[in-house]
């Protein structure tokens, strides 16, 4: 309000109203040779309330392709964290892509075969760039901070924006 003499609710109605409507995932026509997935932690409500969102992008180009939020992969049952994964996995196995780099986390070969996944954090350079420059840009992903979504409707619709923003540069705002 200081800055824009608008209401900080104004402004989380237009970010609710713009993001909702937005895809998770873009439709892509190509097919991938190589997908890089990864997962970042952020919370809701508070710091013990831990959710992680989980990403994928196309390893020779910049800009996430897809991504969802889940529950914390140390969660105490294998099959609950695997269900996080699922969504963003059937997003995904649809690029049709040849290989898959992750960093080894015990979720991924429940879903990719061996033949096509690539273990290594050499080459997971690109993704946690991504992941960086999403910190970067929403203070409500930083490490440690003071601000912090308080829902995970909202969560999500931040996130739509900002990765539509930056796959397209525009945005279009409600009326």
């Amino acid at each position: 309000m200081r800055v824009t003499d608008i209401h900080h609710t104004t402004i989380l109605h237009w970010v609710r109203a713009a993001g909702l409507p937005l895809p998770d995932a873009p439709q892509s026509q190509e097919i991938l040779e190589i997908t890089d997935l990864d997962e970042l932690q952020t919370f809701v409500g508070d710091k013990r309330n831990k959710l992680w969102i989980w990403t994928a992008l196309n390893h020779f180009q910049a800009g996430i392709l897809a991504w969802t939020v889940g529950d914390s992969p140390k969660a105490t049952l294998r099959s609950r964290r695997a269900e996080t994964f699922k969504p963003l996995w059937l997003i995904v196995k649809c690029f049709e892509c040849f290989f898959y780099v992750t960093d080894g986390w015990s979720v991924y070969p429940m879903f990719i075969e061996d033949g096509n996944h690539i273990v290594s954090k050499t080459y997971m350079t690109r993704i946690e760039g991504e992941n960086t420059r999403l910190r970067h840009y929403l203070a409500r992903l930083h490490r440690k901070t003071l601000c912090y979504s308080k829902s995970i409707k909202m969560l999500k619709c931040s996130l739509r924006l900002l990765l539509h923003y930056l796959n397209y540069r525009t945005v279009s705002l409600p009326d």
